[in-house]
Order: structure tokens, then sequence, then C-alpha cells
């Protein structure tokens, strides 16, 4: 089962990206694969990783300090998540 999750960073892309790693280590997850989508005049952006928990998409956006959710999603609702995010984040 897939699963999303949001995070609050005051971070930037790279720190970012790298604490959403390590906190979904901490959390069980073994992570395999991933890749990171933001745009450079955007507050925000979007983990993809495959792990052995299967895929996990993590949206953040800047905030105060790093807070991460995750939670499970059906297949529809988190390709939907994916899509709309990184529509947004091409400026479709």
């Amino acid at each position: 089962m897939p699963y999303a999750g949001f995070v609050k960073t005051k971070e930037g892309p790279l720190k970012t990206y790298e604490r959403i790693i390590n906190e979904l280590q901490k959390e069980g997850f073994e992570v395999t694969f991933s890749k990171h989508h933001w745009a450079g005049d955007m507050p925000f952006g979007l983990v993809i990783a495959e792990t052995n928990r299967g895929p996990v998409a993590v949206r953040w956006s800047l905030g105060r300090d790093f807070e991460m959710r995750v939670e499970k999603m059906d297949e529809d609702a988190f390709e939907d998540f994916v899509e709309e995010t990184l529509d947004y984040i091409g400026g479709d």
C-alpha cells in the first residue's frame, strides 16, 4: 500500500530531502530508490521513494520547525497526489 507524507521545514531543498529520507528510515522504511522534485522559485517540493513497505511520496513546504506525518493511501489517491504535485511544480 502506498504512503503519502507532508512536511513543514525551514531548511532548503537538499537538507529537507536528506531529513525526509532519514526520518523515513527511522520509521522502518528501507529506502531502495528516491528522487526529489522542486522548482527554485517555489517554496515546496516532492520526494518520491521506493521502500520495503511500498511507494512513498512526501510533499514538503516551508514552515517553522521540521514536522512530518506519513499516512497510508489507496493507489488512486496516491497517483493523484503525485500527479497533481508534479503538475504544479512543473507549471502545467
